[in-house]
């Protein structure tokens, strides 16, 4: 059976089509299915409350689009931003920060590189800190306080999810962002950023 057979007999080329997309699913999926779910490495500690808002803030404004948060094994990566991610690291992310884009520098070892009052500064506007910056300004965050319900509503759908949480941790969070600016928030995230490592 020659090839412009195959194409020119629709069932036949449809039956093929489909062999050859099971065959791929199947190398794809079983792999998966067979893999064990990672397991935290003890030293990744749960994010706090002011964290979780901070994340969530990150999220929203998609800071994302530009960040990434996983440094590759490449010798280059591993120079210029640390040790190479692992997926424990992320285990209690939903959803993670991964990805490939660089538009602004990967953030997964960040924590703890600048003050608070750097990161302050890059936010309000980036160019004070860094003049060829493309990342667009973030003051507006100093003025918008958090509020707890919210915190508290994330960090309960987080422990469903599998975020060891306990009931006095998702009780004591909105007490713990009583006051704080989403700024705040999103600096304390950055600066939990690869800390433990």
């Amino acid at each position: 059976m020659t090839h412009e057979q195959i194409e020119r007999n629709v069932g036949l080329l449809a039956i093929f089509i489909a062999i050859a997309i099971s065959f791929g699913g199947f190398v794809e999926i079983v792999p998966l299915i067979a893999q064990k779910a990672a397991a935290p490495v003890a030293d990744v500690r749960l994010r706090t409350p002011l964290e979780v808002a901070g994340r969530d803030v990150y999220i929203r404004e998609g800071c994302y689009n530009c960040h990434s948060q996983m440094i590759r094994s490449l010798p280059e990566e591993v120079l210029r931003y640390g040790p190479a991610s692992t997926d424990a690291e992320s285990a209690y992310d939903h959803p993670f920060q991964w990805g490939s884009k660089r538009t602004g520098p990967d953030l997964a070892r960040v924590g703890r590189r600048y003050s608070d009052d750097w990161h302050r500064l890059h936010l309000n506007n980036p160019r004070d800190v860094v003049p060829e910056s493309n990342m667009p300004a973030y003051g507006w965050l100093a003025q918008q306080q958090l509020d707890g319900d919210d915190v508290t509503a994330e960090m309960r759908a987080l422990s469903h999810v599998g975020v060891p949480y306990t009931d006095a941790q998702i009780a004591a969070a909105s007490g713990d962002v009583q006051g704080k600016s989403k700024m705040d928030a999103v600096i304390a995230y950055l600066q939990g950023l690869g800390a433990a490592q």
